[in-house]
């Protein structure tokens, strides 16, 4: 099993690409399951969890083919069969969004109960019972989800009771292909939302309300093929930001948008950052200062978003003053706590509160990630530590961040994979 080792000390300088976003490609690769033509899909990143969706889509029948200037082509003409085992949806949570888009194009669909980051709790629940108020049967047998609909779905108006982004991609899907209308309520506005339903749109579905909490579809009988290029990854983008400011260090991220990432930018700034943004770029200059703490609370999009909030942990680590750190969406979230005390820094939890009191410098220590962003967060705790640090488990780390130790080299950090 790969590791991580990272010699920290050396403050973050240049410019890097940004890759597309994890978070959008995977909903926008279950929703090419609806057309009945081909799909092409650009600046889809290159990480374990979008292999695992596509080979997820070909044993299903779909045809998948990758052209010289790295189009992703998506056949879906040929879908033969209507399940998502297990075998391949256990490591990743975006599975469950198959089942929308299968449900309201064949009719039927069996798909296993998913896996991915051991954050908390993260029921399907909702997606269930929006799917029932469009007409669906849904029976759970032996871990999987069996749902039926062999008349079809049928619009519906459905009240989320709670805000959830997996929820809104699935219920969404399933709306477009429904006959009548739908409205959703109280649905998740995050810009991957956003990317998703404007894909559904150039494929010929009929949604108002694109970037609100209410989304209303009209219902078409067919999706068409059409060609989409995947928005940045925003939390890569803040990733690399964070990191940069923790220590102390000036880059310049492109093939990126600042739009996507006010709640973020508002918070390095006001840790000391100075930011400049164009078009498609932004540049953090920290002038060799250490950056000052800051306190924030997770909540849906547009506030503090939960995946970046272990990386301004580890920023606030290091941070002139104390910070408060509240986790509102899961219950696991604060996980990275232990090991980042395990490097030196003060972080003390109440509830669902990490309050940490900003050190100088970590130090280094062999510590093991335990999901996807806080994976990051141990990264930037590296960078900024003592000595030599070591990172086990670093398969959470390829799931959202693509060549993560080559970005980092051309920003000037001493950091390598090493064989397990």
């Amino acid at each position: 099993m790969d590791k991580l080792l990272i010699s920290g000390g050396v403050r973050l300088e240049g410019e890097i690409k940004i890759s597309g976003s994890k978070n959008s490609g995977l909903p926008i690769l279950a929703a090419t399951l609806l057309a009945t033509s081909p799909v092409h899909l650009y600046n889809l990143p290159h990480l374990n969890d979008i292999t695992t969706m596509i080979a997820l889509l070909r044993c299903m029948g779909v045809g998948v083919t990758i052209d010289e200037k790295m189009c992703v082509e998506i056949d879906p003409a040929h879908i033969e069969v209507y399940e998502a085992p297990y075998e391949l949806v256990k490591t990743m949570r975006a599975s469950i969004l198959v089942l929308g888009p299968l449900l309201a194009r064949f009719g039927k669909a069996d798909v296993s109960f998913p896996g991915g980051c051991a954050i908390g709790s993260r029921p399907v629940d909702i997606h269930l019972r929006g799917l029932e108020a469009m007409g669906a049967t849904i029976e759970v047998d032996g871990g999987y989800i069996r749902a039926r609909a062999p008349q079809g779905l049928k619009g519906a108006q459905f009240l989320m009771d709670k805000v959830t982004v997996g929820g809104t991609e699935n219920l969404l899907m399933a709306a477009v292909l429904a006959q009548g209308k739908s409205v959703l309520e109280n649905a998740a506005k995050e810009p991957e939302i956003i990317d998703l339903a404007n894909f559904l749109v150039s494929m010929g579905a009929k949604i108002s309300g694109i970037g609100t909490d209410r989304l209303e579809v009209d219902g078409v009988k067919a999706l068409t093929g059409c060609a989409h290029t995947v928005m940045p990854d925003r939390i890569e983008t803040g990733t690399y930001l964070c990191a940069a400011a923790a220590t102390r260090g000036s880059i310049k991220v492109k093939s990126t948008r600042a739009d996507i990432l006010e709640s973020v930018l508002i918070k390095l700034k006001d840790a000391g950052a100075d930011l400049h943004f164009g078009e498609d770029w932004i540049s953090l200059d920290m002038h060799g200062r250490r950056p000052r703490a800051v306190s924030l609370r997770t909540a849906p999009h547009p506030a503090f978003p939960t995946d970046m909030q272990s990386q301004f942990m580890a920023m606030n680590s290091v941070a002139e003053g104390m910070s408060k750190v509240t986790e509102t969406i899961f219950e696991n979230r604060l996980i990275q706590v232990h090991e980042l005390n395990r490097m030196g820094a003060k972080i003390a939890l109440e509830g669902n509160t990490a309050i940490i009191s900003g050190v100088e410098r970590l130090k280094a220590a062999p510590v093991m990630a335990s999901d996807l962003r806080a994976s990051a967060s141990l990264v930037i705790a590296g960078l900024v530590a003592e000595g030599e640090t070591l990172i086990d488990r670093i398969y959470h780390i390829d799931r959202g961040y693509e060549c993560i130790e080559e970005k980092m080299q051309i920003l000037g950090a001493n950091v390598r994979r090493v064989a397990g």
